[in-house]
């Protein structure tokens, strides 16, 4: 027996809901949050295993739903450094963890990522669809992500982090991060 199998067992086993939950596809619920998500953060890592978490974001519905298997994300031009697309080279799988300010639940998707070419999304209409955009965000390609596993995720870690509570966020010498920022 693994040392996970061990600590499962040890623990009492995976909850027969949490288990449930994950689908291969959207459910309603979940597309309407993917939908209505104005940020993500986009895992990947390359064939080695070397990681990248890219955050992502645009106004509510940047992000297409196509069908309940197929997702369409524009990539908006950031720091140019592309490290996720470099892994998307030699291993096609991302998982995105989707968020709502101010709601603690979050929608997860796991799959397999195409990457599309801007004329293709511009074929589609899509535009960069961002508040504040300034001169480099222009639309420079697309994420096709094929779902494998789609979900809820359970807002315990939201709840203990207390993650929208703008009040508590201080430094370690009690200074606002936004004054240590502001420095």
């Amino acid at each position: 027996m693994s040392r996970i199998e061990e600590l499962r067992e040890a623990l009492g086993g995976a909850h027969p809901l949490a288990v449930d939950k994950v689908k291969d596809h959207l459910e309603t619920y979940v597309r309407a949050f993917i939908e209505n998500a104005p940020f993500a953060v986009m895992a990947s890592s390359d064939a080695e295993g070397n990681c990248d978490a890219s955050p992502k974001g645009g106004k509510p519905g940047w992000i297409h739903v196509l069908d309940d298997r197929t997702l369409l994300l524009p990539d908006v031009g950031g720091n140019r450094l592309f490290q996720s697309f470099v892994n998307f080279e030699s291993n096609p799988k991302a998982g995105f963890i989707f968020m709502i300010p101010g709601l603690e639940v979050t929608a997860r998707v796991n799959g397999r990522v195409e990457v599309l070419e801007r004329e293709a999304l511009l074929e589609r209409g899509m535009l960069p669809e961002v508040y504040n955009p300034d001169d480099n965000a222009g639309l420079v390609q697309g994420i096709l992500v094929h779902i494998d596993e789609a979900y809820f995720h359970c807002p315990r870690s939201m709840q203990f982090a207390d993650l929208w509570n703008r009040e508590i966020i201080k430094t370690n010498e009690g200074r606002s991060l936004k004054s240590l920022l502001n420095d």
